[in-house]
C-alpha cells in the first residue's frame, strides 16, 4: 500500500471481507435515509493511530460522509477522550464501525507499545527500528504505527536495502566477501547493514565497508 491507490483497494477488500451482500440486520431495521452521528471514544491510555484511514475507510465507503478529527496520530490518549466525530447515514456508520476499529484498535496499540520502549530508552541515543515481522497485506499500516509510536522504520521490503545474515555470510564465505559480492549487485545509493553476533563481527563489517 504505497499510495492512495493501494489503500482503496486494500479497504475494498477489507469492506468486503466484513460486509458482503449487506448488512441484513441494519437494512432490515434502519431506513435508508436515516442520519445521525457516532464518536470514537478512547477507554484507555495510550498512543493513537489509524485516524486517517479510519477517515479514508469513511470516505471511501460513502463520499458524502462528513468526520471532524480532535486526536490526531502520535498524540497521547486517556480515557474519556473523543477521537474523532463522524456525522452521516446510519447506515454508513454501522457498516463501517467495526472496519474502523479493527485497524484503529491495532495501529494504536502498537503504537502505543512502541512509545513504551522509546520512554525506556530515552536520553541513550538508541533508535528503535521496526522489522519486517509484520501481518501480511497491513505492513504500511503497522510501520506507520510504529511511526506514531516514536521509533523509526527499517525496510519496507527485501528491495530497499541489503541486510546480510549468517546464512549469506556463511554462503559468501566471510562477512568481506559477502560484501563484496553485494556491491557488485546493487547501486551505491542502497545501505548495506550486516547483522553482528560480536564485537569481531562488527569489526570486520565495518572494515569491509558495510
Amino acid at each position: 500500500m504505497h499510495s492512495v491507490h493501494d489503500l482503496d483497494s486494500a479497504i475494498d477488500r477489507w469492506l468486503h471481507e466484513d460486509i458482503k451482500e449487506g448488512d441484513h440486520t441494519t437494512f432490515s431495521t434502519i431506513p435508508p435515509q436515516a442520519s445521525g452521528s457516532a464518536e470514537l471514544l478512547v477507554k484507555d491510555d495510550g498512543i493513537l493511530a489509524g485516524v486517517d484511514v479510519a477517515q479514508r475507510i469513511f470516505k471511501r465507503f460513502d463520499p458524502e460522509i462528513d468526520l471532524q478529527l480532535f486526536i490526531l496520530d502520535g498524540m497521547e490518549i486517556h480515557p474519556g477522550d473523543v477521537a474523532f466525530r463522524v456525522t452521516g447515514k446510519v447506515h454508513t456508520l454501522l457498516q463501517c464501525e467495526r472496519l474502523v476499529l479493527n485497524i484503529m484498535q491495532r495501529m494504536s496499540g502498537i503504537a502505543t507499545t512502541t512509545r513504551n520502549y522509546v520512554e525506556l530508552l530515552y536520553g541513550t541515543g538508541t533508535r528503535i527500528l521496526d522489522t519486517r515481522k509484520t501481518t501480511p497485506g497491513m505492513r504500511v499500516l503497522e510501520k506507520a504505527a510504529v511511526r506514531a509510536g516514536g521509533a523509526f522504520n527499517h525496510r519496507m521490503n527485501l528491495a530497499d536495502g541489503v541486510m546480510l545474515k549468517d546464512n549469506h555470510i556463511q554462503a559468501a564465505g566471510s562477512i568481506h566477501r559477502a560484501i563484496q559480492k553485494v556491491r557488485k549487485h546493487i547501486p551505491p545509493t542502497i545501505k548495506i547493514e550486516v547483522e553482528c553476533d560480536n564485537l569481531r563481527q562488527v569489526r570486520s563489517a565495518l572494515a569491509a565497508g558495510a
